[in-house]
């Protein structure tokens, strides 16, 4: 399931995100990073997929 997380952190780092833990802090500040760069929220998606433990 974390691959296609993942995958979907590439195409729209906001999802990836929300997937992992909902609408929190990590996925308004991901929107964010995302609007200011794209490869910023790519990283932050990749970074909270890899580290967090799944919960909302």
């Amino acid at each position: 399931m974390d691959l296609i997380r993942i995958i979907l952190s590439v195409i729209l780092p906001p999802v990836g995100v929300f997937l992992q833990v909902g609408l929190g802090k990590h996925f308004w500040f991901n929107i964010i990073l995302t609007l200011l760069g794209y490869i910023p929220g790519i990283a932050h998606a990749v970074y909270i997929i890899a580290r967090e433990p799944k919960h909302a």
